[in-house]
């Protein structure tokens, strides 16, 4: 099967992979839900048991230091988190929220031992309630139809084969997607389940040109804190990680400003690409002149699809942009729904 018939068939149907690149922090004690919500871009005062939502972490410049997704745990009682990121940012992360930790009653905890499974597709609900892991009803995401871009993120606690199992209705901004979490040995039972299904085994390609495809920006890739990158989250995008209204956070006075101001200088956006495959990052420029960068890409069937900044005056005048072998089309918006 072709790339392109891989990736149809997830848009259309189902796939599955085990998660290999995530990290979860557990955040516990009676100043947690205050702290947290302090440290963090979104509302995590505002989460009930069992709901999430998707993070910035800032310095006081307002640059991004990292993203994560944020779950309050099921239960009653004192509020518990569980702080989901890439494997690569866990250990930053958890450096600079213990840092913050001065006078506060706060633990922060490695969460070792977990395995995981992805199931993405417009089928990917089917396919999760199917399996031995649904105890109960698991509800469809239910956005509001005027902002797409913040559907409540769910995690559940249920079991397999006696084994207790975290199933989380991730965020979805083009097909729903499920992460299923339990010990070593119950993934591989559910993935030796998942292989008798009418779902496909997603590969690393797949699963990158979704991302692509969804306008979805990869931290360390899209969303980058170097000498030379040090990105703004109005830049990015993604919206759904911003809360305008819930008080004071590291960071908040630039977000703030930015969103008084209107605008930023550049944007993360979605572009089709006419020419050959780009070495990344890879210049854009417009009438001559610097006007941003391509940062990801993929080629699905005859079409190439970059993801990448571009200057907002020559996306508000629909310049031409170019780079090293082709030329760049943004395509006016991103999947997330911005």
């Amino acid at each position: 099967m072709t790339e392109a018939a891989q990736l149809d068939a997830i848009l259309h149907g189902a796939a599955y992979a085990a998660i290999a690149d995530r990290a979860f922090l557990r955040i516990t004690g009676a100043d947690a839900t205050r702290w947290l919500n302090g440290m963090v871009t979104n509302n995590i005062a505002a989460l009930s048991p069992g709901e999430g939502n998707y993070n910035f972490l800032l310095n006081a410049q307002g640059r991004i230091q990292g993203d994560c997704t944020i779950y309050r745990e099921p239960g009653d009682g004192p509020a518990t988190f569980l702080l989901e990121t890439q494997n690569s940012q866990l250990e930053t992360i958890h450096k600079t929220l213990d840092h913050f930790i001065i006078m506060d009653d706060v633990e922060l905890a490695v969460v070792d031992g977990l395995s995981g499974i992805l199931v993405a597709g417009s089928q990917a609900l089917s396919v999760v309630m199917a399996l031995g892991t649904a105890n109960e009803q698991v509800a469809p995401c239910s956005p509001d139809a005027q902002t797409p871009a913040r559907q409540t993120i769910h995690l559940k606690q249920t079991v397999y084969a006696g084994a207790p199992v975290s199933l989380i209705q991730a965020y979805s901004p083009l097909v729903p997607r499920f992460e299923i979490w339990s010990d070593p040995s119950s993934i591989a039972a559910i993935l030796a389940e998942l292989h008798g299904t009418h779902a496909i085994v997603a590969s690393a390609a797949d699963l990158e040109a979704l991302r692509i495809l969804e306008g979805t920006p990869s931290y360390g890739i899209d969303i980058r804190n170097t000498e030379t990158a040090k990105d703004l989250p109005q830049e990015t995008g993604q919206t759904h990680a911003l809360h305008f209204a819930k008080g004071c956070y590291l960071g908040q006075e630039i977000v703030e400003r930015i969103r008084s101001r209107g605008q930023v200088h550049r944007q993360f956006t979605q572009f089709k690409l006419t020419g050959s495959p780009p070495a990344l990052p890879a210049m854009l420029e417009a009438n001559g002149k610097p006007a941003g960068e391509l940062t990801s890409a993929t080629q699905i069937g005859d079409t190439i699809y970059a993801l990448g900044y571009a200057r907002r005056e020559a996306l508000d005048t629909h310049q031409p942009l170019t780079y090293p072998g082709g030329t760049a089309l943004a395509t006016g918006k991103l999947a997330t729904g911005n």
